[in-house]
């Protein structure tokens, strides 16, 4: 067929904002998307363990394990999602694939919900773990509140600016992170196991029902950021397959270091210990333990014969015994500073496609004329992160009722994930699928992951849980639903049709 287009006068002026809808450079390899992931993921261990224990008390490692369980399931529905779709989005991204433009809203939606907590809890640990330094930060709910808010309004200029993350820190930091973690472990297996106490202290502390159901919901929130390299994609090259690798990979060793974290806090405290002393900063509290109840000399006389050697090992260890609580007070705030900032990030980004696909007003992925950032966004979502901090001045149990706020916004965003991989299936059966689940049921002639339907019946019980055993999550929760609802009737209404009659959406063939 003859091809009739001819350049005419004003192309050149159309063809740049052509270029504002192409997917970005690839760039990220997957150690980056690793990095990238575990520091968001892996962040969350630094406050998580004491959220979940506030809950579930004695049941806190069974609590982790069971919700480790799904998020095993859903890291597997996301990397057959990431492979089919390599595009920024996430859930967002696969529901309008498998359903329509109203469940990638409902998705998006959820999973800002989700960044926003992410931002106003991670910003509140930092100041817990600098309490080392000075008591106030952590002593004191007014000081620890207002220096959280300070942190997320530096994030937020910052990100207004257009500083970036450096992939190379990210890897670093990471690296860093894992060494620590090990030496908590090691040490704690070495001077402090001992699986008759633990298991005393899981039987003695066993919590209700009612605050164990609670708890594996809570618990959902030790595996934050598994979005992050969804969100990645179009920044990756070949994502089809470095997307899927970096979520197993990541899956795995956050699986082995919360297990390890685990059994190392109940080895050196008990669960009330540990809600009650150490909520904040549940790390930290490991390693005040392993400085104050180590015996370097003993283990060293065990180890070797020689006397120089002996001298020689009892200095290293206890030179590590006594930095060990300035390196995790130093490390986690910086690990904590970067997810907050990674959550400004992820937001923006997703605020930023939404609006590309006319699923929320255009004005959330304004760029800024000068800096190039989606400033309004970025300040929008600041804003609600230091608003949900507030409470954090007057309410005791503020932390608990932020990791409820996290499970009901991740686990809606979730469950339409799971729902969406499903009706994928359905919809495009011999669509093709770099990444392909196993584990297959037939169900009406269509193949459908026994993985993506536990997903989805897990999250969508966390979800349930949450509702009804959390007012405060029940009523913030919903009220930022109804917010969603509104936003996308104006912005459906606001759809201008063009030429050929389309309600103006970019759709992916126009990407």
């Amino acid at each position: 067929m003859k091809n009739n287009w001819q350049v005419k006068p004003g192309d050149k002026f159309v063809r740049p904002q052509r270029l504002k809808i192409r997917p970005l450079r690839r760039v990220l390899r997957t150690t980056h998307l690793f990095s990238i992931a575990y520091g968001n993921v892996g962040s969350s261990i630094y406050y998580a363990l004491g959220i979940v224990v506030l809950a579930a008390a004695g049941a806190t490692p069974m609590a982790l394990g069971l919700a480790g369980i799904i998020f095993v399931f859903t890291a597997l529905s996301y990397a057959e999602g990431i492979a089919m779709y390599p595009e920024s989005g996430g859930s967002a991204s696969f529901a309008r694939h498998g359903f329509n433009d109203f469940a990638g809203f409902l998705a998006g939606w959820g999973l800002m919900f989700g960044y926003i907590v992410t931002i106003s809890i991670s910003a509140i640990a930092i100041p817990s773990y600098l309490g080392f330094f000075w008591a106030p930060l952590k002593t004191s709910p007014a000081v620890m509140t207002g220096f959280a808010m300070m942190v997320v309004a530096f994030l937020m200029t910052i990100n207004v600016i257009g500083v970036k993350e450096s992939s190379i820190l990210n890897i670093m930091l990471a690296i860093m992170d894992l060494a620590v973690q090990a030496i908590l472990i090691t040490l704690a297996l070495i001077f402090f196991f001992n699986p008759q106490l633990i298991m005393e202290r899981i039987v003695n502390y066993w919590p209700s029902p009612q605050d164990f159901l609670f708890g594996i919901a809570i618990a959902a929130i030790a595996f934050t950021g598994i979005e992050t390299i969804s969100q990645m994609s179009e920044e990756t090259k070949r994502p089809e397959v470095r997307g899927p690798r970096a979520l197993l990979i990541t899956t795995i060793v956050v699986l082995v270091v919360y297990a390890g974290i685990s059994v190392s806090a109940f080895s050196t405290m008990t669960p009330t210990e540990l809600a009650t002393n150490w909520a904040t900063d549940p790390i930290a509290g490991i390693a005040n333990k392993l400085s104050l109840g180590m015996n370097p000399t003993e283990l060293a006389t065990q180890l070797f014969n020689v006397e120089a050697q002996q001298i020689v090992f009892t200095w290293a260890l206890s030179s590590l015994q006594a930095f060990l609580p300035v390196l995790v007070a130093i490390l986690a705030a910086t690990i904590l500073l970067i997810a907050t900032n990674a959550g400004l990030l992820g937001i923006s980004r997703l605020a930023f496609s939404l609006s590309r696909f006319k699923l929320v007003p255009a004005i959330m992925g304004k760029v800024h004329p000068k800096f190039k950032t989606p400033y309004l966004s970025i300040i929008l979502f600041s804003g609600l992160a230091i608003l949900l901090q507030a409470p954090g001045f007057f309410v005791p149990d503020m932390y608990s009722n932020l990791g409820g706020l996290y499970a009901f916004g991740s686990m809606m965003s979730f469950a339409i994930a799971h729902a969406s991989i499903l009706a994928l299936r359905i919809k495009q059966p011999y669509a093709e699928r770099p990444f392909r689940l196993g584990l297959n049921i037939p169900v009406m002639g269509r193949d459908l992951p026994l993985t993506a339907i536990l997903g989805f019946l897990g999250t969508m019980a966390i979800w349930v849980v949450v509702i009804v055993m959390q007012p405060y999550s029940r009523w913030v929760g919903f009220s930022w639903i109804a917010i969603g609802l509104v936003v996308y009737w104006y912005t459906v209404k606001r759809r201008k049709p063009d030429a050929n009659g389309n309600d103006g959406k970019i759709t992916a063939a126009a990407k």
